[in-house]
């Protein structure tokens, strides 16, 4: 994967052999771009990328350090598959970090808010235990700038 702006808004970046991280300011405060990637019904609203044509069937958030997460995606319960994991690391308005322990070769997952004038820059980074672990996983960060640009809607909502 090469360095590339996906949209205008939103960049993709290798941070590493084994780290990509993708970025994006949204204009509204830390604390409401905190709470819509801390609150299921909010998160349910923009996690999915629409051009995927998947619905988020089950969205479980225990958004707190040592607390778990479980996103089933699919048309129905026989054609679903679920992303599970536990938040190591929260900080409201500041940070969340959280495994990914669908298999062996799971990411860990940390987004940043950093707040200035009244925007938040967020910058979401997956780092995976091998290059080759990243590489078989890069279709998952293909829709992050339909996903950003789906939050960005959402945020406009919310005051």
């Amino acid at each position: 994967m090469n360095d590339r702006p996906v949209e205008e808004r939103t960049s993709v970046k290798r941070v590493s052999d084994t780290e990509v991280a993708v970025t994006r300011t949204f204009d509204a405060p830390a604390r409401i771009v905190f709470k819509a990637w801390s609150t299921a019904e909010l998160f349910a609203k923009w996690w999915v990328p629409q051009s995927l044509g998947a619905q988020l069937r089950s969205c479980q958030m225990d958004v707190r350090t040592g607390g778990t997460y479980r996103l089933e995606f699919g048309a129905d319960a026989e054609n679903s598959f679920a992303f599970f994991g536990t938040y190591t690391d929260v900080v409201p308005s500041e940070r969340m970090v959280w495994t990914n322990e669908e298999g062996e070769n799971g990411a860990i997952s940390t987004v940043t808010f950093v707040e200035r004038d009244g925007k938040t820059h967020v910058t979401f980074s997956e780092t995976y235990p091998s290059k080759e672990a990243l590489e078989a996983n890069q279709g998952g960060l293909d829709g992050a700038a339909e996903q950003f640009a789906q939050l960005d809607e959402l945020l406009k909502t919310l005051s």
